[in-house]
């Protein structure tokens, strides 16, 4: 999950339009869901039957992030673009998480300079 994301803003366009996407952590978990949902079905087509009715759910619960309001030719760009954008955000989080902090303390009484590496928080 993203930390102490609130909320996301993105401007995206799809076919020509621009919408404003509002990410918070509940349509992050959306967006997330839908990708298993979407690897499901692909995986076991004979459980699409199963799962399409919560993947149609979670489209329009994720279509509702956006602004100005989604027309029915444009729903499919937008649910791209917003799978992409939390791919994009995810890979940024990680890569920050992976990276480890360094920082310099100054020992006054020894009088030397010593770089420290602090281990990333789990």
């Amino acid at each position: 999950m993203f930390e102490n994301a609130d909320m996301i803003t993105q401007e995206i366009t799809v076919n020509g339009k621009k919408f404003n996407l509002r990410l918070t952590d509940q349509s992050i978990m959306d967006a997330r869901r839908l990708k298993a949902l979407y690897h499901a079905a692909y995986e076991d087509p004979e459980s699409f039957e199963e799962v399409s009715s919560a993947i149609s759910n979670t489209i329009n619960q994720l279509a509702t992030s956006v602004e100005p309001e989604v027309s029915d030719s444009d729903l499919d760009g937008i649910i791209q673009a917003i799978m992409k954008v939390v791919e994009e955000k995810s890979k940024e989080i990680a890569e920050a998480k992976n990276k480890p902090e360094t920082s310099r303390k100054t020992t006054k009484s020894k009088g030397k300079t010593s770089k420290t590496t602090k281990k990333p928080k789990k």
